[in-house]
């Protein structure tokens, strides 16, 4: 992410009612998101569209998002994939952006992303309301799923389940990641 300095003068709340896209509030400053590869925006829509079919198909209700905003507990970040509630979804709708994390989240690795950023990344969303994050690593073929009680280490030849969100959600990894 690069910071843009005539932009960055504007405060978390500022932003969070007037968004410019493709942009997260990080640190006091503006962050454009960028390294977004072929196979980031690939996986971004085959995850998005296998949670919103099973969201739709289990009769659980809710909404599916991408790079829809949210407010944590430091920041204002845009989630590539995320899944809200049907209850969050009614209190908050007609927002600009999400008061708090959403309930199910994942981050996909872009090549410029490292593992402590996306951890840290996890972590704050957790603290903020998130109860479930899926970190996914396209070029080492690995998804960590996060919750409060556990982590879990996916690759090849096994399937990632959701853990506390869109319950009996799963899918092999070599589906998700082909």
């Amino acid at each position: 992410m690069v910071a843009t300095p005539e932009l960055t003068t504007i405060s978390l709340d500022e932003f969070l009612l007037h968004p410019s896209d493709d942009y997260e509030w990080v640190d006091g400053q503006l962050l454009e998101k960028k390294g977004m590869t072929l196979r980031h925006g690939q996986i971004q829509l085959r995850l998005g569209y296998y949670w919103r079919s099973y969201m739709l198909s289990s009769g659980q209700g809710g909404e599916v998002y991408t790079e829809a905003l949210c407010r944590t507990a430091k920041q204002g970040r845009r989630p590539d994939v995320s899944y809200l509630t049907p209850e969050l979804v009614s209190q908050h709708a007609g927002a600009t952006a999400l008061p708090q994390s959403f309930s199910l989240i994942a981050e996909i690795a872009s090549p410029d992303d490292s593992g402590e950023e996306l951890l840290a990344k996890a972590k704050e969303y957790l603290q903020s309301g998130c109860q479930e994050v899926w970190l996914v690593f396209p070029e080492n073929l690995w998804i960590i799923v996060i919750t409060h009680e556990k982590h879990l280490l996916l690759t090849v030849g096994e399937v990632v389940s959701t853990q506390n969100v869109l319950k009996g959600f799963s899918v092999a990894i070599d589906e998700l990641l082909a």
